[in-house]
Order: structure tokens, then C-alpha cells, then sequence
């Protein structure tokens, strides 16, 4: 199914920004009431910080579901609200917190400083004995870049090591310069190996490359290691080893070799280069523990009247941190209302305003609240793998992501466009509010990659970033709560102050965009 611009909808949408000199908010004084509510509720301290697989976890699912109840949508899943579904936690540790190398010299890497370990298997204890390292360069097979590390190379039953990012990071003229693909990713480094047959993967860090240090690699993997469970093969056929590898560590296992790590890492930036074996092994033992919970994506529906069977589906994930270390005030409560209170709130939103249209859309609207957003998309990445609609008649995927507070610009920022005629229906209703789209083109720290559209962005469903714009309508009032100031602290909270111009124009125009993809004529 391949959607085709709408000519007339942009047309009129065009003749209305040119009537409007200034952007217009066109939010009602309910919507702002109704979104404080839902924000200031969602993110109180009452629900602890939404942690999944907790206390919390159930009082925030059944505040969703009584909501989208009390609109009068329909449950999505089966006559069911929820769509439930395993996860693991594991935490592992290496024996004596050390892997010792034996190649022409003897070396040992030391965990934290040298390497930090994990396994997504359900298994007490992890043993490779004589395990062989492979160099892939960037670990990455990319036919349509003409790159495959693979190519040649047998990683069966071994332990890639492969760089983190892509090679346009250091040669702008390869893939899409500094502008991160997917495949600079460290999770498409896993995925890879495994596809590839190796029994585990170490990604080897590079602070400027992962635009972090390498305590953002310890500290979120130290222990709790979640993961999506499969009951069938209880993860057996998972990595049995994935990691991050410090450079210290990196050149511990090539000087046991006898082997130059940096002129190895000069050369993996070059077109043409060739996987080689480390010439070295170890003997890898890791003690693991782990517990299997549950936890649910949340989702209600309109049935469409004409296709019930296609779907444009809103998402947000219901998911923060819950509790963690204390700020300066004491305050150890990470209650994300920004993140991503604010995103729930723009889909309730934007569902009742679906409600209070005088006729249904002619396909269905899923509106989905995904668990397990910030330790890894696994609700989304669970649903694109079990979908209330198959992927190939999932019209799009509209993420509310951190859309709030912002103030009201006149510009309107999107990541990722250029896939897909999607530009044009967000074109239209920008254009609709007086304001513009402004496609950022800069992916550099892999931020397009990073909330759960992407996930049906992997299946083929088309999604794009929205932020909000550059240039404020009345820039002697910035926003008094930028993201920076809050992103993943326990300041994090609902404010009375909270500037919701922006927040509410987006919501609109994201709700503007639903309606167009639901009632739109797409050809078959």
C-alpha cells in the first residue's frame, strides 16, 4: 500500500499560510486544562516514576486504560486493554571480574576498566571456553552503502569486536557523513553479530564516535540488564556474550597478539577492508542471575468504517525511570512528566478529539501507550513483532516523544524526513497553522534512531521525528524549562508554569496529520 500526496489538501493548506502572517495556537482552553490533568496525574509522585514491572507499572496502565474508557474507545487488544508481554533481567558478573588473554603474550581485561559484560540468556552460567576474537571493523553489512565487514570472514562460534558508529563519522564522503545511520548503532552491532553466527559481540568504545563516556556504558549495564523473553528458547539463541569493549581493553587483547590495534582502526575506516582473526583466546566464564516479569503495552481504538483492517497508530510510552539517586534537594523520584507525561498526555489528547468528530475516520486509529521505552524500545519493539494490524497496513506511525513544555514557534523541526510522502500531510497542517516545517538533516548523535518509532520504522511503516521549532513567535519568552534542564532528572516534574503553547500546537498538528492519513484515498 503506497499512500500518494493529497494535491487539494496541500493546496488549501498552502492558501491558508499565506493568509496567516503569524503562526496561530489552536488549542481550546479544555485541551490545555485536559493535558495539564493528565500530566500533572501521570507525572506525580504518587506513580513513583512509572518504572515497569513494578507497583507502579499497575497504577499506571489502569489510569490509561480508564481514560481511554471513559472516551468511549474500544479496547485494542482482543477485548482487552493490554497487550502483555515477558521480559528478563539479568545481571551478570564475570568470574573474579577478569577475562584473561593468551595470544603470543599473556594479558587480562578487568571489569569495569577494561570491558563491561552482559548476557540476555536464562541461564545460571555462561562458559567459552577458548574463545577467539574476530576484528570487524564497524561490524556492519550495508549493501546499499557497497560495506560488508562479514564479507570473507567466518565469526561463527566467536567474539566480534567492531567499532561503535558508521564509517561517515570519520570520511564524510561514506555513508551519510556525521549524519549517523542505523547502522552506527550499538544495538544494530548485536543484532548483526548474531545474524552472523557469533557466539558474542563487544562494542568497542570510542567516547567521541558514542558522543558519551565510557561511564554511561557501566553504569547502565551494571546490573538489571533487561531484555524481551522468549519462553520457547528462553534466549538461548541470544548472544551468549554483548558488551562494550574501552579502548584500554581493545589494546590489552591486540597487544597479546602482537598485533597494532591502531593502525587496525585506521584501516576498518577505509573502503575495501578486510575482517581478520585476533590472534588470541580466552577462556570467558560469567555468572549470571536473572528474573522473568511482566509488563504491558496499553492501547484503545477506533474501528474504521470503510478499512477496519488498515491503521494509523499514535504511540507514547508510558515507561520512566522510577526511582533512583537523589539530586541536591533529596529528591530521588524520577517522575518524568516531560518525559514522557507529556507524550501520553498529546495522545489522549488527541484521541478524545478523534471521539468528538461527527463521524469515524474510514480506517482504524490505534492509539498505543508502550512499555520499556527508556531501557530499550522493547514494548514497540514487541508490538511491531505482534501488531493489532499487520506492518504492511500500518499507515504510519505518529510518536509523541518529550513534546512538552514548549513554547510556540514559528517553525516546526522534523527528523527522518525525506523517506516518504509522509512530509507532505505535515507540510500541509504546519503550513494549515500558519507555521513551517524545518527538515533537520543532522542525525549525528543517532537521535532518530532512539524512541519507538523506530521500530516501525524497521518494519516499513513510515514515522518521523517532530521537535519543536527554532524560532519562538515571541522570543522575549523563552521556554524556562529547555530539555537539557531536565532530561532524565528528577526535576523532572509537572510546573503550573509550564509555557504549553508550543506543546498544544504540536499535538494539533500531529492530530491534524492522523486525520488526513485515516480518511485519506490511498491507492492500492
Amino acid at each position: 500500500m503506497k499512500i500518494q500526496p493529497i494535491i487539494t489538501l496541500i493546496a488549501a493548506a498552502l492558501l491558508s499560510f499565506a493568509a496567516n502572517a503569524q503562526p496561530t495556537q489552536v488549542a481550546s482552553e479544555n485541551d490545555e486544562q485536559m493535558f495539564r490533568e493528565w500530566v500533572k496525574t501521570l507525572g506525580s509522585d504518587e506513580f513513583g516514576g512509572r518504572k515497569p514491572m513494578t507497583e507502579y507499572e499497575d497504577m499506571t496502565i489502569s489510569y490509561l486504560a480508564a481514560q481511554m474508557e471513559a472516551m468511549g474507545l474500544e479496547p485494542a487488544f482482543d477485548g482487552s486493554w493490554y497487550q502483555p508481554f515477558e521480559m528478563i533481567a539479568v545481571t551478570a558478573k564475570l568470574q573474579n571480574d577478569r577475562i584473561p588473554v593468551k595470544g603470543r603474550k599473556k594479558a587480562v581485561l578487568q571489569s569495569p576498566d577494561d570491558l563491561m559484560v552482559w548476557t540476555a540468556r536464562a541461564t545460571d552460567r555462561v562458559e567459552l571456553p577458548k574463545a577467539e576474537f574476530v576484528f570487524c571493523g564497524f561490524g556492519i553489512n550495508a549493501p546499499e552503502y557497497g560495506w560488508n565487514d562479514y564479507n570473507g570472514i567466518d565469526v561463527k562460534g566467536k567474539i566480534v569486536i567492531a567499532m561503535v558508529n558508521d564509517p561517515g563519522f570519520y570520511n564524510n564522503s561514506l555513508f551519510r557523513g556525521r549524519n549517523m545511520t542505523y547502522y552506527g548503532r550499538w544495538l544494530y552491532k548485536f543484532e548483526e553479530a548474531r545474524r552472523q553466527g557469533a557466539a558474542g559481540c563487544l562494542v568497542l568504545h570510542n567516547a567521541a564516535a558514542a558522543s558519551y563516556g565510557w561511564e554511561v556504558c557501566v553504569n547502565g549495564h551494571e546490573e538489571g540488564n533487561l531484555a524481551l523473553f522468549d519462553p520457547a528458547t528462553r534466549n538461548m539463541d541470544e548472544l551468549a556474550i554483548k558488551g562494550w569493549l574501552h579502548e584500554d581493553g581493545a589494546r590489552k587483547i591486540f597487544a597479546a597478539a602482537g598485533m597494532d590495534l591502531d593502525e587496525s582502526l585506521e584501516a576498518a575506516k577505509l573502503p575495501g577492508f578486510k575482517s581478520f582473526p585476533i590472534k588470541a583466546k580466552s577462556d570467558i566464564k560469567m555468572n549470571v542471575s536473572y528474573e522473568i516479569h511482566k509488563t504491558s503495552n496499553v492501547g484503545g481504538m477506533i474501528r474504521g468504517k470503510e478499512f477496519p483492517d488498515e491503521v494509523v497508530v499514535l504511540s507514547a510510552h508510558w515507561d520512566h525511570l522510577g526511582f533512583g539517586p537523589a539530586d541536591e534537594t533529596g529528591d530521588n523520584i524520577y517522575n518524568g512528566a516531560g518525559d514522557n507525561g507529556s507524550g501520553m498526555a498529546g495522545v489522549l489528547l488527541a484521541a478524545r478529539k478523534f471521539c468528538e468528530l461527527p463521524c469515524p475516520p474510514r480506517r482504524s486509529v490505534l492509539f498505543l501507550f508502550l512499555s520499556s521505552e527508556e531501557s530499550g524500545l522493547f514494548g514497540s519493539d514487541y508490538y511491531c513483532a505482534h501488531p493489532l494490524i499487520p506492518m504492511e497496513n500500518t499507515s504510519a506511525c505518529l510518536n509523541f516523544e518529550s513534546i512538552g513544555p514548549a513554547e510556540l514557534t514559528e517553525d516546526v523541526t522534523i527528523l527522518g524526513g525525506g523517506a516518504s510522502d509522509l512530509d507532505n500531510y505535515y507540510i500541509a497542517a504546519a503550513a494549515a497553522q500558519g507555521r513551517y516545517i524545518f527538515f533537520d538533516d543532522d542525525n549525528s548523535d543517532g537521535w532518530f534512531f532512539r524512541s519507538d518509532h523506530y521500530n516501525f520504522v524497521k518494519k516499513g511503516v513510515r514515522s518521523v521525528v517532530i521537535e519543536n521549532g527554532l524560532h519562538p513567535v515571541e522570543a522575549s519568552r523563552p521556554n524556562k524549562y529547555p530539555m537539557t534542564s531536565w532530561y532524565h532528572k528528577p526535576c523532572d516534574e509537572y510546573r503550573d508554569d509550564w509555557d504549553l503553547a508550543g506543546t498544544l500546537a504540536n499535538v494539533n498538528l500531529i492530530f491534524s496529520v492522523a486525520v488526513s492519513l485515516s480518511n485519506a484515498n490511498f491507492s492500492e
